[in-house]
């Protein structure tokens, strides 16, 4: 039977960073919150937390390589809504978005969640941040916390992480 090494959804120990978008305050206060929530159930300490503020969904990305690039950090979280309207900006904006995220994830080492919603109205953005499709800033930082404990897990550090007996071990 292979080893199992997995993370665990405990934050007890852990600092994050929570990086939102100012633009579409009426949708990302919600995704702060929600984060912040998972964040603080799962044992985290709310000092250990820290928020930056961009202006809008174009800027995560630079803003997010900032703070993986400044350290002190477990887990970086973005979080941020672009909602389409009657032009391509939308396209552009969450496109590129998603991308330059998802660039600094795979070059980062440490995790960096995704909480950027990209919805067709705003009924479907209210529905994401906290209502009836309940919160994805609940469930990146959920995310961003059982990668960080997996992280430390693999780099030898514990964090919680359960390792499975090999067979006959």
């Amino acid at each position: 039977m292979p080893r199992l090494v997995e993370g665990h959804l405990s934050s007890q120990g852990l600092s994050f960073a929570l990086v939102a978008s100012r633009f579409n305050s009426l949708i990302v206060e919600p995704l702060v919150a929600g984060a912040t929530d998972a964040i603080v159930r799962t044992g985290g300490d709310p000092d250990a937390i820290t928020l930056y503020r961009c202006p809008g969904a174009w800027e995560l990305p630079q803003v997010v390589r900032q703070v993986v690039a400044a350290g002190g950090v477990d887990a970086v979280i973005a979080l941020g809504a672009v909602i389409r309207g009657s032009t391509p900006h939308f396209d552009y904006v969450a496109g590129e978005a998603a991308k330059g995220i998802a660039a600094v994830a795979a070059s980062a080492d440490i995790p960096v969640s995704f909480g950027v919603l990209t919805t067709d109205t705003i009924e479907q953005a209210i529905e994401r941040a906290g209502t009836k499709a309940g919160n994805k800033g609940f469930d990146a930082a959920m995310a961003a916390i059982e990668t960080a404990s997996l992280f430390r897990a693999i780099r030898g550090g514990g964090g919680g992480a359960r390792r499975g007996k090999r067979a006959g071990g």
